[in-house]
């Protein structure tokens, strides 16, 4: 897991390219105006999803992880919390390979809360719950960028 604002460019310099593809995308769109749902870049590479939802408990949202891509998410709108673990110290479900989706059960490592110019990379080994409510459930607007493993 790597947590950073995408216009901190030097600082993650470091990133391996298409991640840096992705970043620099996001500084140079406005996610919020893209369309919902999945948005070409470099084809099955690297791409980003849109979504526009609301916040929630953190009873209502699911754990879950990637082995085909990482995720960034990019927050455009609104603020989030992304509860984290490693893959280790949780109970993983079956891998589903048509929908890169592992469900997990388990507890809370970490908390990051998500705001505009905010994202957070996570790896395959980083178990994530993304949409929890910071203070009371809020809707908002973000790109999760999938980059292909390589």
């Amino acid at each position: 897991m790597i947590y950073g604002n995408i216009y901190h460019e030097k600082t993650y310099a470091f990133l391996p390219p298409r991640i840096q593809e992705a970043l620099a995308f996001a500084r140079s769109h406005d996610l919020g105006e893209l369309p919902k749902g999945r948005n070409e870049i470099a084809g099955d590479d690297l791409y980003v999803n849109i979504a526009h939802y609301t916040t929630g408990e953190r009873s209502e949202k699911i754990w879950e992880a990637h082995r085909a891509y990482i995720d960034i998410h990019v927050l455009a709108t609104g603020t989030e919390r992304i509860d984290v673990s490693h893959m280790e110290r949780m109970e993983m479900g079956a891998y589903e390979e048509d929908k890169d989706f592992v469900p997990a059960e388990g507890d809370v490592t970490s908390s990051t809360i998500m705001r505009p110019g905010d994202f957070l990379i996570c790896f395959p080994v980083d178990v994530h719950r993304s949409g929890v409510k910071v203070d009371a459930p809020a809707p908002l607007k973000k790109g999760i960028f999938k980059v292909k493993v390589e």
